[in-house]
């Protein structure tokens, strides 16, 4: 019998569907109402090729990154042919049966335990997340070469190293523009400290109390996500959850948890979350701005409102609270008159 390629939500979390889940979740993102789909900030990065109107562009990134967190990206630098070759590998790969993505250290030249799905901490429906990805490091790419290269593995090289080239880029304008023209980000996000992440997001039966991704803040400085046209990411936005209108053309751009401790606050790492659909699958492939665990993090600026604290030690302190809790705290954790 040929296996499915959808992983078994329903096998697996079976005890999650036959409890209720309000003993365990405390509903504080239910409360925040979508109340329309917005459009998210959009800038032309080919104005920073051009002398009258670059210093224009680079405050309409400050801007967006200072109210938004969130903002999208035309004329980026990553050709259409990139783009559409990329969700070709994407599509292709996911659509491989369940039991073959799980071993995708032997079939996929990937290292063992990148492929991922569900949320293996979840204690309700609320906190399971009804999506499967592959969590590619930087370095699984690169290594990826020789007598066995593959178109897969190629195309998602060729990818990652342009992308990692406009993350590189903003994250320097944005440093720039608060005082720093530092090396930083050279020096400490090298590629073997970032990933990739591909995003599938399976038709769900039960949309209304599953999301697709968790509400959650990113932990690393900056994310580049490029998603489908099926729509479903929403984000915080003065208080309410605003449905994002997708943008075939656009590239988005979103602050992370580091990059707002490393400004003070200045730039806003923003809670965001995929809903689940009932009728269509969803694709995103994001990279994640990361830099090396030995890395500290600390404001730019003084009064810090953040301590100093390493990479390493926020993430396992993401960790532990998650295994906690079911869910990441994050900054608040390192504030410097947080006593928790």
């Amino acid at each position: 019998m040929e296996c499915s390629s959808d992983p078994p939500f329903h096998q697996i979390y079976k005890n999650l569907f036959n409890t209720s889940s309000d003993d365990s979740w405390n509903g504080s993102d239910d409360e925040l109402v979508v109340v329309e789909e917005r459009e998210l900030p959009l800038i032309d990065l080919s104005r920073l090729c051009m002398e009258e109107e670059r210093e224009r562009c680079e405050r309409e990134i400050v801007r967006a990154s200072k109210e938004w967190g969130f903002f999208q990206v035309v004329n980026h630098g990553i050709s259409r042919d990139i783009l559409e070759r990329i969700r070709e590998e994407q599509v292709k790969v996911f659509n491989q049966p369940f039991d073959k993505k799980c071993k995708e250290d032997k079939y996929m030249n990937l290292s063992a335990g990148s492929y991922r799905w569900g949320t293996p901490t979840a204690t309700c429906l609320k906190q399971l997340s009804w999506s499967e990805a592959f969590h590619i490091p930087m370095t699984d790419i690169s290594g990826a070469g020789g007598v066995n290269k593959t178109t897969f593995s190629s195309t998602v090289e060729q990818f990652a190293t342009t992308v990692a080239g406009l993350a590189q880029k903003l994250a320097e304008i944005l440093a720039e523009k608060l005082g720093h023209k530092s090396t930083f980000f050279q020096e400490n996000c090298l590629p073997s400290t970032c990933y990739l992440r591909m995003n599938r997001y399976p038709p769900c039966p039960i949309p209304v109390e599953v999301f697709g991704l968790m509400p959650h803040t990113d932990s690393d400085f900056l994310t580049v996500l490029y998603q489908d046209e099926v729509g479903g990411l929403q984000l915080v936005k003065d208080g309410k959850w605003i449905a994002v209108k997708p943008n075939p053309e656009a590239l988005i751009i979103n602050i992370g948890d580091l990059f707002q401790a490393w400004s003070n606050d200045v730039y806003k790492s923003v809670k965001h979350r995929v809903v689940a659909n009932p009728w269509r699958e969803r694709f995103s492939i994001a990279y994640f701005l990361c830099p090396s665990y030995e890395t500290v993090i600390q404001s730019c600026s003084q009064p810090a409102i953040y301590r100093k604290f390493s990479f390493k030690e926020y993430r396992q302190k993401v960790q532990e609270d998650v295994q906690k809790y079911g869910h990441k705290v994050g900054l608040p954790r390192f504030q410097i008159n947080c006593i928790g």
